[in-house]
């Protein structure tokens, strides 16, 4: 089940919200120029709880950055990494974390956040993730003459999984406290499912 936050809506005291939250961390999934750092960062100040960036942390147990493990070891030995990582980052929580776009497509690592957290996939059109991405040309998988198709493909093959994210946020061209504080509404609603309960034991 997904849920899709509206505007407008106030956060849900975050006291309550995190004794509902428990162990588990809320991870961000999307594309690239998605925000889930941006959002994932000013989401923590909110609720008092550590932000960690998957592909710093890649960056950090191998030394190298993600576009030279690319470059160096390819894309399948890149998301091994990424898996194992993540995997790990999951036994820490709570915590608040950001995931590299192509996180989210391993079976084995939706199955971890499934088990292990709260998704949130923040969904952005095309012309949007392009805007932002232009700032920062050195990603890996827009090294091609015709970038905006690498992204439209992107999207089209990826788009379907994210979508099985617990909790779906449309973001757009608008202040990060906005964007925040519809994830903040969508979090409480999400939180009160029976499935979530406090009591439920983690694997």
């Amino acid at each position: 089940m997904t849920m899709t936050a509206t505007a407008g809506s106030a956060p849900e005291d975050a006291a309550t919200l995190l004794a509902r939250l428990g162990d588990r961390s809320i991870v961000f999934v999307g594309l690239m120029g998605a925000g889930k750092t941006a959002i994932g960062r000013k989401l923590s100040q909110m609720l008092g709880l550590p932000f960690v960036d998957s592909d710093h942390e890649i960056e950090q147990v191998s030394r190298m950055t993600v576009a030279e493990l690319f470059e160096q070891y390819g894309e399948a030995e890149f998301r091994a990494l990424e898996a194992r990582v993540i995997e790990r980052l999951l036994k820490g929580g709570p915590q608040i974390f950001s995931t590299g776009g192509g996180a989210f497509m391993n079976a084995q690592t939706r199955q971890g956040v499934a088990e292990r957290g709260v998704s949130i996939w923040l969904k952005a059109d095309l012309d949007l993730l392009m805007q932002r991405v232009a700032k920062k040309p050195s990603r890996p998988l827009l090294q091609n003459p015709d970038p905006r198709a690498v992204m439209a493909r992107l999207m089209e093959e990826r788009y379907p999984i994210y979508a099985t994210a617990d909790i779906t946020i449309q973001t757009r061209d608008e202040r990060r406290e906005i964007i925040a504080t519809e994830v903040l509404e969508a979090l409480k609603t999400r939180l009160a499912a029976p499935e979530f309960a406090p009591d439920r034991k983690l694997k």
